[in-house]
């Protein structure tokens, strides 16, 4: 999931946090529907790839699957 700022978008590279069907329950997993799947957002493995390695976008987060996210990065990065 790309958690980066839209403004950087044109950079050659983005900052993701991967997603996980499997991985567990956690204040820094907020869980979010993606298709017709549960999954949930590892926001502890924050990271920058190459544009490149994207593929084509599969879903957009509701306003409060957003929040989550958010929440969950502030605690990771100890933002608050």
């Amino acid at each position: 999931m790309i958690v980066q700022a839209d403004d950087l978008l044109a950079l050659s590279t983005v900052v993701v946090c991967p997603t996980s069907t499997s991985t567990p329950p956690a204040s820094f997993h907020p869980e979010v529907t993606i298709g017709d799947a549960q999954t949930r957002i590892m926001c502890e493995m924050v990271g920058a790839i190459d544009v490149r390695a994207l593929g084509s976008q599969i879903a957009h987060l509701t306003f409060d699957e957003i929040r989550s996210v958010d929440d969950a990065l502030e605690l990771v990065l100890d933002l608050r």
